[in-house]
């Protein structure tokens, strides 16, 4: 069941957590040392004991196994301790972290997903993968497909049903903040289980090795035990269990390439099979009301078995084929064929449940994607889910701020477009008075509502778009392109898109910069134009004033506002909020006097 909302603040229950798990580590380190000195006591006292019982003839030998039972349980207590010592420190900077990311200080820590979204058409203009990016914001995935997860709802539109179901599941796990941490820590924070091999290797077509496999290698085996014990005792000769390894080579070699096949693709996959473990085990055990977490949780069953069992059966037979590797038992393992046998097991175990992996790790996946997501909405309380309204392209919000930014430090600004509000806003304003930022609070937020999110507002309604943006375009040299270039190649794929079934929501920023005011001002009321023509609605930032005359053109489809500075002490202050009309002033002369330029 959810976890009781305590009207905790998050940084409060933050602060409490840190203090919490503090004071365990701090008695786990005390303990630690405490076994330690224990350990070395018990050694001392073996050592003892060996010497009375060999020189001073005083004990018997039988009396060393009482301090080397006591050094063993030693030895088992104090991988507990550590583990629980290592957990505890996972789980301070785990709400380490989310203070950080509650004053702002999170920049640079954990996967920024920049190699998950390499070729999408506007993730570099919203920052929504890379360094200090909302990805990079958002994630608290322990699996690669939880981030990949979250990298696909970020990066493309979910239908409105989709984004109710996940707003529902994203308010149940909310508040689940032991459930959240626990699928946070379960694995060191440096390392993400590698659940993309395994869903290759899941989705790869089984050795083949036949199903009476099983059973004459392991009574082969059998058999060999047999006879090197019979051997040994002197009850056969000798020979007739050489004749028989002979014959059980034979039997390994009828097999030898899918047996090479199954153990030449245990290399990389299948040693991340104990995090995704972990993981099914506690998601196992939590019960769930909201109808995607309940079809989440159903997907994790298996013809009346956990997953969890079923994969521990893998897990060991992975473990049967790496304690080969111990040069002790090599010898014995290898006439044993435990290699073989192990390969037939994981051969069998990868035909019958192969597929049923693909959907168990999807379906991780995506509840550390919704965890993620409820984690931000834990984090910002006060952030509301957003109205998704089918029809007409629409945004309107009320109260919007870049998610990113600092809550209570970032300036809000009401944002209507589309239905009785104009289509088009153009934005005109001084250097750094916040037209990018506008923008970018704009395509982020409507990033966060598409996928599921709540959003940085007091209240915002859309209705399904598709996002366009030319906030960062670069030129090229390896391609020849100028920026300019760069630029309209980019507009004419956002115009093409804009025809596209989806309405069109785009952010263009500094439209045609790279050209003279005369063909600028012509080139943006026709491409402006053709956007609004399609039904697409947007911002359009300029320095150039004379672009803002075009929105006459335009009718009540497009409007003016701007952002202002103005002058106090001989410094620019900024208050970022935005206004209805053209800008007046430019700050570009106080600029250049600013940094020392005689102008």
């Amino acid at each position: 069941m959810p976890e009781p909302h305590n009207h905790v603040s998050p940084d409060d229950e933050y602060r409490r957590r840190i203090e919490r798990w503090s004071a365990a580590l701090a008695e786990g380190v005390r303990r630690h040392l405490l076994v330690s000195n224990l350990r070395l006591a018990v050694f001392a006292g073996a050592a003892l004991v060996a010497w009375l019982a060999t020189f001073g003839n005083r004990i018997g030998v039988g009396w060393l196994y009482l301090p080397a039972a006591a050094f063993l349980a030693l030895i088992v207590a104090h991988a507990r301790i550590l583990n629980r010592n290592e957990r505890a420190e996972r789980a301070r900077r785990l709400y380490e972290r989310g203070m950080r990311r509650l004053t702002g200080r999170w920049q640079g820590e954990g996967a920024d997903g920049s190699q998950l979204l390499t070729d999408h058409p506007f993730a570099r203009d919203l920052d929504l993968v890379g360094q200090a990016s909302l990805f990079q914001f958002l994630n608290t995935a322990r699996t690669e497909a939880g981030e990949a997860a979250l990298a696909e709802w970020l990066a493309a539109p979910a239908e409105p049903r989709e984004i109710v179901a996940r707003q529902q599941a994203v308010a149940e796990l909310a508040p689940r903040i032991d459930l959240r941490e626990d699928l946070a820590v379960l694995a060191a924070e440096a390392h993400v289980g590698r659940t993309s091999a395994l869903t290759a290797w899941a989705a790869a077509a089984p050795a083949g090795l036949p199903a009476a496999s099983r059973w004459v290698l392991g009574g082969s085996a059998a058999v060999t035990a047999a006879l090197l014990a019979a051997g040994f005792a002197g009850l056969i000769p000798t020979a007739l269990a050489t004749v028989w390894l002979a014959v059980q080579v034979s039997l390994v070699l009828l097999w030898r390439r899918q047996i090479a096949t199954v153990l030449h693709r245990l290399d990389l996959p299948l040693h991340d099979l104990g995090l995704v473990t972990e993981l099914l085990v506690r998601l196992e055990r939590e019960p769930f009301e909201s109808p995607r977490l309940a079809a989440l949780h159903q997907a994790l069953v298996a013809d009346g078995e956990l997953p969890s069992a079923i994969i521990a059966r893998l897990q060991r037979y992975v473990s049967a084929v790496d304690s080969t590797h111990n040069l002790l038992f090599a010898p014995l393992a290898a006439v044993l064929l435990v290699r073989s046998q192990a390969a037939a097991a994981i051969d069998r175990w990868h035909a019958a449940h192969g597929r049923s992996l693909s959907v168990w790790l999807k379906a991780v996946g995506e509840l550390e994607a919704l965890a993620s997501l409820a984690t931000f909405a834990y984090e910002h309380p006060a952030d509301p889910f957003p109205e998704v309204r089918p029809g007409t392209p629409l945004f309107e919000a009320a109260g919007l701020a870049h998610p990113l930014l600092v809550e209570g430090h970032a300036v809000a600004n009401d944002v209507r477009l589309g239905g009785e509000a104009p289509h088009v806003l153009v934005v005109s304003g001084s250097n750094m008075s916040g037209k990018s930022t506008l923008l970018r609070a704009v395509g982020v937020n409507v990033t966060l509502a598409l996928a599921g999110a709540p959003v940085r507002a007091r209240s915002l309604v859309l209705s399904p778009l598709a996002l366009g943006a030319t906030l960062r375009v670069d030129d090229s040299l390896q391609e020849g392109h100028s920026r300019f270039y760069a630029e309209i190649l980019r507009i004419r794929d956002i115009v093409i898109r804009a025809r596209g079934s989806m309405p069109m929501l785009f952010l263009l920023d500094e439209i045609l910069h790279g050209t003279n005011s005369h063909d600028r001002r012509i080139g943006a009321e026709a491409i402006v134009r053709s956007l609004v023509d399609a039904g697409a609605i947007g911002l359009v930032t300029t320095h150039d004033l004379a672009l803002t005359e075009f929105v006459g053109q335009l009718g009540g489809r497009a409007a003016n506002v701007h952002f202002e500075d103005r002058i106090e002490s001989g410094r620019m202050v900024f208050d970022y909020t935005m206004r209805p009309g053209v800008v007046e002033r430019s700050n570009a002369l106080a600029l250049m006097r600013a940094v020392g330029l005689d102008v």
